[in-house]
């Protein structure tokens, strides 16, 4: 043994070759925290002075290779200044230049991902042999920031520069055929073959059959581009990935500013200037709000899997009652992901369309070459269409997804709850009727709990599991494992109109309705709204929604909360109601909605709208985007704080992942409790002071003055 830690070892085999084995104990992946960065340089101190080797084979003793850096750590180290993340780029940066300058040929052997830090490490080694059920890629932009361990020098001096800014600022995984004809991996090797493959390699270089030294030199070496092509490409690469990345995420752009000033300089200058684009990026708040978004997902998953380990037995066979568009879809998400389900309507014109809502979902993905036309028949003949209760004694857990009715909802679970047995979990896809009134209709209570999928059921990962006053942890757990079977991102709450995600979203609505009751123009809402990062403006997404669907469900929230949701005067929504325009599912409501050329959904100003709702709306002026923008979000803002501090939600980060997971809030501010955050508890304080005539909904909650007069946040 030539080195050994709680990280990796280095032990000398046959033939004078050493093999430097990366397997961090305690953990089921490897990955760069601060201690394996240490023993790296350990270990290579060790190969330094061990004598007569001749070739360093490096491997992992993961399913995974390595995962790239440890993102929990990297809060501290942002928020600790420049010197400290130059010190982060810097240790293994010199790490990597020293295995790069060994004395002898290296052979990395990437058994599975190989991600970031990861996949930066098996480029400072002379050659890459992969095996065929690995991928790698440096996806650090989806955090906002950039490769900061040579992943911008090497890799564009290995696969040419328009593949490499494809690679990175894409972010996207690569899997063995792609890396290979890429040229950033020499050799896929079947995944039990790739030890013996691997070593081969190496055994050639020591050999002298393969040229190593020639390798370095291109690592390590300018770019091989003169000025004229230089100037030509990366004016098209900018152009490029301005247009794809957008105006909020400046880590692909920067990644390209990098690689374009580092092309002339030599391996010490290049990764000079990718540290100083590290720097730049780590130190923005979009990097803060993407990294807080990473570690937001983990604890989701954290928690999730935590109740998935109490449930008493995995959903075999499911079933959902209501056969719509929404049962439908849950038909079809359920049966895709490995789950049959019995889908049940009181009619075979419904059991049609939520086998077309399901057939049409599959065709797209055979469309695309997602999958296959067997696999389709598959999934769909897993998806058991029925208008009785036959079968119903054999399932795990029924989904209700009828009318948004109180009295229908009543009725149906409580037929359906005598047709199942006595340990079936029973749950509601209400978005806004109280879990625990829908309870009072059933003989087991403990057995039913809320499961509020988000539309379009396959396209939206959200899952809201809902705890009624009665309910079990039992029904919790076997519905949160539902939900990560089915392939979603369960939050469990707590029981209150509207629960979370439209308890906070109706306060936002209401934002909308006084700004054009004052005489905001939607269509100037909207562009605002949508300019500050949410994927559509507030009238367009109550048209997406659905007008009926929203004035329904405003009305819900106006009776929970009547002393700030019940508003004293009638808004356009309610206009667009009364006049039958509903928005997306009957083509007309703010926006006149068609199809393009292509059969994309399109919209157009409507001309009637506007003088449908010219009675009550005000005067028509302008207003700055930043009022506009304070009107619009200081309610939901409030509205979720209320939500934290009455234990609706248990913690910030899931706060914030159940609004970009169920509405699209925009990822690179992160959520909404790390928005205020950023913006400080000073700057809401101002804007609810300068609002307060607008109503409760502005006013501070006890919880945030306490952190405005503390200077306390949210993370």
């Amino acid at each position: 043994m030539i080195y050994q830690s709680d990280a990796l070892t280095v032990t000398r085999l046959d033939g004078d070759i050493a093999e430097l084995h990366f397997d961090l104990k305690g953990e089921s992946v490897n990955k760069f925290n601060n201690a394996t960065v240490g023993d790296l340089t350990a270990a290579l101190d060790a190969i330094d002075t061990e004598q007569g080797l001749k070739g360093l084979l490096v491997t992992s003793g993961k399913p995974v290779f390595i995962v790239g850096a440890d993102i929990t750590e990297f809060t501290a180290m942002f928020g600790a200044g420049k010197d400290e993340i130059l010190k982060f780029t810097a240790v293994n940066n010199g790490n990597f230049n020293r295995l790069q300058n060994l004395p002898f040929p290296t052979c990395v052997a990437i058994n599975g991902y190989a991600m970031g830090g990861g996949l930066e490490v098996c480029l400072a080694c002379d050659f890459r042999v992969m095996s065929d059920q690995a991928k790698i890629g440096l996806p650090e932009t989806k955090l906002g920031i950039l490769p900061s361990w040579g992943g911008t020098v090497r890799l564009p001096r290995l696969i040419g520069v328009d593949e490499a800014v494809t690679w990175i600022t894409s972010g996207q995984e690569q899997a063995a055929d792609a890396a290979l004809k890429a040229g950033a991996v020499d050799a896929v090797a079947a995944h039990a073959e790739l030890r013996e493959v691997a070593l081969s390699v190496l055994h050639s270089a020591v050999d002298g059959k393969l040229d190593y030294t020639t390798r370095r030199e291109a690592k390590s070496s300018p770019l091989p581009m003169n000025d004229t092509e230089a100037t030509m490409a990366f004016f098209t690469m900018k152009a490029m990935v301005q247009q794809q990345a957008g105006r909020n995420y400046p880590a692909p752009i920067k990644v390209v500013d990098v690689i374009e000033q580092a092309r002339g300089k030599d391996l010490e200058g290049a990764l000079a200037v990718e540290a100083e684009g590290f720097v730049e990026l780590a130190m923005t708040p979009v990097a803060a709000a993407l990294v807080g978004v990473f570690l937001g997902d983990q604890l989701l998953a954290k928690k999730a899997k935590g109740w998935e380990k109490q449930a008493d037995r995995k959903v075999e066979r499911a079933a959902v009652l209501g056969a719509g568009i929404m049962g439908g879809g849950i038909a079809y998400q359920s049966a895709y992901k490995g789950v049959p389900i019995r889908m049940k309507d009181i009619n075979q014109e419904g059991l049609d369309l939520g086998l077309s809502e399901a057939g049409k979902l599959l065709s797209k993905r055979v469309n695309r070459g997602r999958m296959t036309p067997e696999k389709m028949a598959e999934v769909l003949n897993s998806i058991d269409p029925v208008l009785s209760y036959e079968g119903f004694d054999d399932v795990d857990i029924v989904v209700e997804a009828v009318v948004e009715n109180a009295k229908v909802k009543h009725s149906v679970l409580a037929e359906v709850e005598q047709k199942v047995t006595d340990d079936t979990v029973l749950t509601s896809n209400t978005s806004t009727i109280s879990i625990t009134s829908l309870a009072e209709a059933l003989k087991r209570p403990e057995n039913f709990c809320g499961m509020h999928f988000f539309n379009p059921v396959h396209a939206m990962p959200l899952v809201e599991v809902i705890r009624g006053d009665k309910t079990s942890d039992t029904a919790i757990a076997r519905t949160v494992a539902f939900a990560r079977q089915m392939g979603k991102k369960p939050v469990v709450v707590r029981d209150c109109p509207g629960f979370l995600v439209n308890r906070v979203l109706f306060p936002y609505f209401d934002g909308f309705s006084k700004l054009v009751r004052d005489g905001a123009d939607f269509q100037a809402v909207d562009k605002v709204m949508q300019r500050w990062g949410w994927p559509m403006g507030p009238a367009y997404l109550m048209d997406v929604v659905g007008i009926d669907t929203g004035v329904h469900a405003a009305g819900v929230m106006a009776e929970g909360f009547p002393d700030r949701m019940q508003l004293d005067f009638k808004t356009a929504t309610e206009v667009m109601y009364e006049n039958n325009r509903y928005g997306q599912k009957n083509g007309k409501g703010f926006y006149d909605h068609g199809t393009d050329k292509r059969g994309k959904p399109k919209k157009e100003a409507s001309d009637t709208a506007y003088q449908l709702i010219a009675p009550v709306a005000g005067e028509r002026r302008e207003f700055e985007a930043d009022d506009i923008i304070m009107r619009m979000m200081l309610p939901m803002a409030t509205e979720m704080a209320r939500c934290l501090e009455e234990d609706i939600v248990g913690t910030p980060a899931e706060a914030d992942m159940a609004l970009i997971y169920g509405l699209g809030f925009p990822p690179f501010r992160g959520g909404i409790f790390r928005w205020m955050d950023s913006v400080g508890m000073h700057t809401i304080a101002a804007a609810s002071e300068k609002f307060s005539d607008l109503g409760k909904t502005y006013e501070l909650t006890d919880g945030m003055r306490a952190k405005l007069a503390d200077g306390a946040t949210y993370y």
